[in-house]
Formats: structure tokens, C-alpha cells, sequence
């Protein structure tokens, strides 16, 4: 628990400096700020069920992003990750504003990416319903770095510290420095496309 305080204290040191250097847009990985209404000249230019139809066509692996803080494991699934930064090593995610798992995530200051394999789709289900006890029978481990949750059975894992977040309409960019990553084993990813899972076969 000691390692996972004081990554949390590096990631808030980290953003205070970059803040101090004139970064406009890093905030302190504080819990999400609250939505402010949108106005009729802000409104999309499309329906929101035609945008989610389009860009449903974009196929993405899956992924669940944990933290541990002081209440236990959190952790949520994530379709929208993505690798920012080959040096320094940065990735991201995007989180909803409204989730009520991110300011858990936000107070730990650290998160693993655990990326899922095919046939993991049960978990990942378990993990996008809000309210439920997500690690209710999951297996894990620490994980090197930062001590967050390392989910048995993914094939690969990013362990990271926060240290920038941006707002990007009704989400966040979570941007992490990565500390640690793996790969346990070769495996077909778990695909995300049109609502529905599947598998990539080569």
C-alpha cells in the first residue's frame, strides 16, 4: 500500500510541475469535476444514435483498467485505450465523466491496463455494470510497479502513474506514464465491433 501512496504522490508532483510550467491543460488527478450543461450552439450537428452506428464500423480491442486506493480494488471496462508515447513511454484512456469508478482510479494516482484476450468477454461484462462488486471471483495480483490490480488470465498489462488529464467533452484523456508491462502469453485479442464481441483468426 506504501508503493501505491507514493506513486500517487509522484503522479500529483508530477502534475503540479507541469501546471507550473504553463501546461494549461494538466489538472491534478483529482475526482471528475461536474458536467456543465451544454449549449444549443455546442449541440452535435448529428444524432447521437446515427454517431454511435457510424462509428461502431471502427473494430478495438478491449481492455479493463484497474487501481487499487484505500477501499479495495477498482476497476472498469475500457474499449476507448490507445498508446500516446514511444519516449517518454505514455499511454491513454478515456473515461466517462459521469463514471463513478474514475475518482477512484483519480485518488490513486496509478492504473494497470489489463488487455483481454478472446473468450474474455464474460469478464468484461462483469466489469462494465456500475454498482456491482466487479472482483466478486476474480483472480489477481499486484502488479510491479504501482500495486494495481494485475487481472489473472490477460494476456498483456501496462502498469502506469497518471500524470496529465484533459477534458475531452463528456469524457476525460487520462494520460499515464508507463512504469512496468508484460505480455504473458500469445493470444488472440478480444475485439469489440458493432456491439458485439469476437475474435481476430489469422
Amino acid at each position: 500500500m506504501d508503493g501505491v501512496m507514493g506513486h500517487a504522490g509522484m503522479a500529483a508532483t508530477a502534475v503540479r510541475h507541469l501546471r507550473a510550467a504553463g501546461a494549461p491543460t494538466a489538472v491534478e488527478p483529482l475526482p471528475r469535476p461536474a458536467l456543465r450543461a451544454v449549449r444549443e450552439d455546442e449541440r452535435a450537428p448529428v444524432d447521437p444514435g446515427e454517431f454511435r452506428r457510424v462509428l461502431g464500423h471502427f473494430a478495438s480491442g478491449v481492455t479493463i483498467v484497474t487501481a487499487l486506493d484505500p477501499d479495495g480494488p477498482a476497476g472498469f471496462a475500457c474499449q476507448s485505450f490507445a498508446s500516446l508515447s514511444l519516449d517518454p513511454p505514455l499511454v491513454a484512456f478515456m473515461v466517462a465523466r459521469t463514471s463513478t469508478t474514475w475518482p477512484r482510479i483519480a485518488a490513486a494516482g496509478t492504473f494497470c491496463v489489463n488487455v483481454l484476450g478472446a473468450g474474455q468477454g464474460p469478464l468484461c461484462r462483469s466489469f462494465a455494470v456500475s454498482g456491482a462488486d466487479k472482483f466478486a471471483g476474480v483472480d489477481w495480483t499486484p502488479a510491479p510497479a504501482t500495486g494495481s490490480p494485475r487481472l489473472t488470465g490477460a494476456p498483456a498489462w501496462i502498469d502506469c502513474a497518471i500524470t496529465a488529464v484533459h477534458t475531452g467533452g463528456d469524457h476525460l484523456i487520462v494520460v499515464g506514464r508507463v512504469e512496468c508491462l508484460g505480455a504473458e502469453r500469445e493470444s488472440a485479442p478480444l475485439l469489440f465491433h458493432q456491439g458485439r464481441f469476437g475474435s481476430f483468426t489469422p
